[in-house]
C-alpha cells in the first residue's frame, strides 16, 4: 500500500468520525464543511442536493423527533467500514450505523458514501442513509 493510500483512508475515517460528532453535538455548519458544494444526501423520503438543502436535514430535525422535545444525548456509531480507493481523489464506503438516544438503542442501518477531494480535503459527495430497524418507542421514527 502506497502512503497517499494510507492518508486517504485515515482522511475518509476522520471525516466520517467529525459527522457524528459534530451532527450529535449539534454543529451543523462545521458538518456542512464535510460535503462537497454539489453534494447528494439521499434518506428513504428523498434526496437532498446541495448545501443548501442538505443542512435542512439537520436543521429540522427536531421537526422529525417524536413527542417534539430534543433527546438529553444523541450517539451515532459506524463499524465495519469499508473503503475502496478508486484514484488519489476518490473513493466508495460503507459501513453499518447505529444510534442511541436516550431510549437506548434507538434506530440502526447503513451508510453508502461516496467521497471526493475537494481543495486539498476529503468531502461527501454522496451519502445514502438506509435505516434497517428502530427500536419500539423510537423518538426518530414518525
Amino acid at each position: 500500500m502506497e502512503l497517499w493510500e494510507v492518508v486517504a483512508r485515515e482522511s475518509i475515517r476522520d471525516l466520517v468520525a467529525r459527522y457524528n460528532a459534530n451532527g450529535d453535538a449539534g454543529r451543523f455548519a462545521q458538518v456542512i464543511e464535510l460535503f462537497a458544494a454539489d453534494a447528494v444526501m439521499e434518506l428513504s423520503d428523498r434526496s437532498y442536493v446541495g448545501l443548501d438543502q442538505i443542512v435542512t436535514i439537520f436543521t429540522g430535525a427536531k421537526d422529525t423527533i417524536r413527542g417534539g422535545a430534543a433527546p438529553s444525548y444523541v450517539r451515532h456509531s459506524t463499524a465495519t467500514h469499508q473503503i475502496d480507493l478508486h484514484d488519489d481523489a476518490s473513493a466508495t464506503g460503507r459501513m453499518y450505523f447505529t444510534v442511541i438516544s436516550s431510549i437506548g438503542l434507538d434506530h440502526w442501518g447503513r451508510y453508502i458514501d461516496r467521497y471526493v477531494v475537494v481543495d486539498g480535503a476529503w468531502k461527501f459527495s454522496h451519502r445514502r442513509v438506509i435505516v434497517d430497524g428502530y427500536s419500539p418507542g423510537s423518538i426518530f421514527q414518525s
